[in-house]
């Protein structure tokens, strides 16, 4: 079996981890809020990343949609290793594979690397798994020599983290014989804590950052795990939890205002729905008003999940900027969740059902499912396992007068999945936790829910 990383890959990896490897203590414990930093300014924006642009996010191993998004007309594509990602070694090995075609493209290339938690089985250093992000930022940087896609950062909360980044990079450009501050990278602000912390995270990167993207459902999901426990009632569904709720409008509106004050590009998030070929309107009119709202509030690019969405993407991104009409930001309002009143105990099974079939998909090694209309992922399944988590917490009160308990929600999930399958196994270890475990691969990898592969050891 051929190795897993190639070898200008393979060497700046092992160098990745040998000047890294002690960083890692404590790295995801999180710290307290970062003080307010000095004044600066973000680092200038990629001259081939213009305003108003549309971004094709595509899954890193999919070759046909990889092949597809390059021709499709966006005006970037991101390959992306995280969240619609299902990283065994056949797709690892397929993504990394593909790289060098993809950066001959005469496309605008940006990748997201899988964030600094997530491990890498199939590689060790020093007896232990390997940093998954080391693995992905050393192959996309050395696949083709003289051309480097710009980055972005995913699931960024601390400073700590953000200096391993800065470290990693400084490492990276010093390896290639790059000068300082060439590479280029977006910070996902898709956490609470990355949220209060986006302007120190922003500063701590400024060499390289030029901007900051929402992350809307990963933040949501971060908003559940992280106030959900000391709520006493539940959090509303998915379906109250949109861009256009208050808090949610909050959210946007303070990572704008971070980018506007230090001169940085703030990247919008994801048009997820699957227009209906028959009647492709009203998804459309749908992406295009989200993204016009994201405009107003001062966002000039956004993601695209599918390339017959970028058109609407773009059209409603020339809706021109209103950041004088904004209210205030404050932890009041971006914490002001609705009260959702009784649940429908439809609207738990589907929750239930969308962690399932986004599960089952990824232990088969895709990390994205169409359903019912929708482009569902990791991000999302996180968010709908959350909110089980919270209402079986909270024991929520459901529309036939019952709460959800426990043995509620084992009864609804039987009804729909085996116990014995293994998203079964996932989902009922993360909904019944005490405390909501911080991400799913982790805790699918800590269950023995995942093959082990053979490994290879970077430091031999």
């Amino acid at each position: 079996m051929s190795g897993l990383l190639p070898g200008a890959a393979r060497t700046l990896a092992a160098r990745l981890h040998a000047e890294l490897a002690g960083r890692w203590a404590g790295l995801d414990e999180g710290e307290a809020l970062a003080p307010a930093p000095p004044d600066y300014r973000a680092a200038p924006v990629p001259p081939d990343l213009r305003p108003g642009r549309a971004e094709l996010i595509v899954e890193a191993s999919d070759l046909g949609a990889l092949h597809a998004a390059l021709v499709a007309g966006a005006d970037a594509v991101v390959l992306d290793f995280d969240d619609t990602f299902s990283p065994t070694r056949a797709n690892v090995a397929a993504a990394y594979g593909a790289l060098p075609a993809a950066l001959a493209a005469p496309v605008p290339l940006l990748a997201r690397p899988r964030p600094l938690y997530a491990c890498e089985p199939a590689l060790t250093w020093n007896g232990q798994p390997a940093r998954a992000a080391l693995c992905d930022l050393a192959a996309l940087l050395t696949a083709r020599p003289g051309r480097a896609p710009h980055l972005y950062l995913p699931k960024l909360e601390t400073v700590a983290q953000a200096e391993v980044w800065a470290d990693a990079l400084r490492l990276c450009e010093t390896h290639l014989a790059l000068k300082s501050g060439t590479l280029r990278v977006c910070l996902q602000i898709e956490t609470w804590p990355g949220l209060l912390n986006a302007d120190a995270l922003l500063h701590t990167l400024r060499t390289w950052a030029y901007g900051l993207n929402a992350g809307r459902w990963d933040y949501v999901f971060s908003l559940v795990k992280h106030v959900g426990a000391g709520r006493a009632g539940p959090l509303p569904a998915r379906a109250r939890l949109g861009m256009d709720a208050d808090a949610l409008e909050a959210y946007a509106q303070g990572l704008a205002e971070v980018c506007r004050r230090r001169g940085a590009q703030a990247v919008g998030g994801t048009a997820a729905l699957a227009p209906d070929p028959a009647d492709p309107a009203p998804a459309l009119s749908s992406v295009r008003a989200d993204k016009a709202r994201e405009a107003r509030q001062g966002f000039v690019a956004a993601w695209a999940g599918l390339p017959e969405l970028l058109s609407a993407v773009r059209e409603g991104l020339a809706q021109p900027a209103d950041p004088a009409s904004a209210v205030s930001v404050t932890p009041e309002r971006l914490l002001a969740l609705p009260d959702p009143g009784p649940l429908p105990l439809s609207e738990v099974q589907d929750t239930a059902g969308l962690a399932l079939d986004v599960f089952r998909a990824w232990f088969e090694g895709r990390g994205v499912v169409l359903r019912h209309g929708r482009l569902e992922d990791t991000a999302t399944a996180e968010l709908a396992r959350a909110l089980l988590w919270q209402w079986v917490g909270a024991q929520a009160p459901l529309a036939d007068g019952s709460r959800l308990r426990p043995e509620t929600y084992l009864a609804l999930r039987r009804r729909l999945c085996p116990d014995t399958a293994p998203e079964a196994r996932l989902l009922d270890h993360l909904v019944l936790s005490p405390t909501a475990p911080a991400y799913f691969p982790q805790e699918a990898q800590r269950l023995g829910l995942t093959p082990h592969p053979p490994e290879e050891a970077l430091d031999r």
